[in-house]
């Protein structure tokens, strides 16, 4: 059963009742919240995943963990803030540490605090998709932290060559769900 108000009071209580709308806030997310408390700049996931990855070592936020999933990349600090910011629909950030003599085992990148090996490392890099398309060729530096960050199309399997002084890595990459977002086992010269 279905009762109707007379106008006066529908208009009465629609003006007493706080105008909501969904997806709509009238200060910053949580993730500008948080980054901003770190002294960092907000943006979408790409720009804050490439900010925090191209630091020097002695200014990333030692109080901030941001780790890269496949579809979010997650943040959180000591003061029990977290947000999430969703990753490119048609890519994937995959970060490699090559190395010489030591790695470690990683599955999703944190970009506050794994390190690699070979910190600003100049590296020839190459990646071809399953039909022999170059998606990448090109020379590139790894960042401070010995990460080389590679945005990647999804839901692709690729060959990806690392070149550098210490020799070379090939390994194949998968881009799906359930990928890695870190890789940490192409040893240079193997």
């Amino acid at each position: 059963m279905t009762v109707a108000l007379p106008r006066r009071t529908l208009l009465a209580a629609l003006a007493a009742t706080p105008l909501v709308l969904a997806g709509c806030s009238a200060g910053p997310s949580a993730a500008e919240e948080l980054l901003s408390a770190h002294d960092l700049p907000a943006g979408t996931a790409r720009e804050v995943i490439d900010a925090l990855e191209a630091l020097p070592l002695d200014e990333r936020p030692s109080e901030l963990l941001a780790s890269v999933g496949t579809d979010v990349l997650t943040l959180s600090d000591a003061a029990g803030r977290e947000a999430t910011l969703e990753l490119p629909a048609e890519e994937l950030y995959v970060s490699v540490a090559p190395f010489v003599s030591g790695t470690h085992e990683c599955f999703l990148h944190s970009l506050t605090t794994c390190l690699g090996e070979l910190g600003e490392e100049e590296l020839a890099v190459r990646g071809e998709d399953a039909s022999g398309a170059v998606l990448i060729d090109e020379e590139r530096t790894t960042a401070p932290n010995g990460f080389l960050g590679l945005w990647l199309p999804r839901d692709a399997e690729l060959t990806l060559t690392l070149a550098g002084e210490a020799g070379e890595a090939t390994t194949t990459l998968r881009t799906d769900a359930e990928a890695p977002t870190c890789i940490t086992t192409m040893q240079l010269g193997a």
